[in-house]
């Protein structure tokens, strides 16, 4: 089964929805913490990224890869002080859709609630553990709950996507490719999304510091649980039903 996209122009998906559940699971993972438990899941992220279409699974891959080779050069310290650098000290390395198009505004507040109230039709309540616009939570939220509301909530910040993908790329750091997969499970930008996300390069976001604290996410949509037996069932997925 293929997602049919309503938008002002008709796109298809290059990849199947199985697919895509399966990419996504894989991405959120890989753009968490590479911790303990990341690299329990390297074995089973490795096996479901080479059944994923080339476009996809190669730069998916890569990231893997680069986790191990870490791990075997004993270099993973390096690895997380890279990661932490990136994501927690290089504000136009955000991983947040809504914040290259807002910033911490009072708009961004309110684009948020749009993300709590996607969850929420979803069945899932919103907590306090993480914003709701967080790349990972959208695409564990996607792959494991409603794919077609994760991928409306996607579609309709692609540009804030975008440009997190060219900063990482542009920062040289191995999660560029997570971004690089995630992107090459949608359809190509029109000239419009191309004209957006070159304004919003240029002109960066909004500054106007507000407290966000209301807007945080329910813990049991953290994209990396202390128990995600999800994982372990993509090899199953993929092998059983390709779309």
């Amino acid at each position: 089964m293929r997602l049919a996209l309503r938008r002002r122009k008709q796109a298809a998906l290059p990849v199947g929805t199985d697919e895509m559940r399966a990419a996504w699971q894989c991405a959120s993972l890989l753009l968490g913490y590479p911790d303990d438990q990341l690299l329990g899941h390297l074995p089973v992220l490795r096996e479901t990224v080479a059944q994923l279409p080339a476009p996809v699974g190669e730069p998916l891959g890569r990231v893997v890869r680069t986790i191990e080779t870490a791990v075997d050069a004993g270099e993973l310290d390096a690895l997380q002080k890279r990661y932490v650098d990136t994501f927690d000290y290089t504000r136009r390395c955000a991983p947040y859709l809504t914040y290259f198009a807002h910033g911490d505004t009072r708009k961004r507040g309110m684009a948020l609630v749009q993300f709590k109230q996607a969850y929420r039709r979803a069945g899932v309540e919103i907590g306090d553990d993480e914003l709701p616009d967080h790349l990972s939570v959208v695409l564990e939220f996607g792959a494991t709950v409603d794919l077609e509301a994760a991928l409306k909530l996607v579609l309709d910040h692609r540009d804030g996507l975008e440009v997190l993908r060219l900063a990482l790329l542009d920062r040289g750091v191995p999660w560029a490719d997570v971004l690089v997969g995630v992107c090459a499970t949608l359809p190509e930008l029109d000239g419009d999304e191309q004209t957006a996300v070159a304004r919003l390069i240029a002109q960066g976001p909004p500054a106007e510091d507000v407290g966000l604290a209301p807007y945080e996410i329910d813990p049991r949509l953290n994209p990396h649980p202390h128990e995600d037996p999800t994982v372990e069932d993509l090899v199953t997925t993929l092998q059983g039903g390709r779309s």
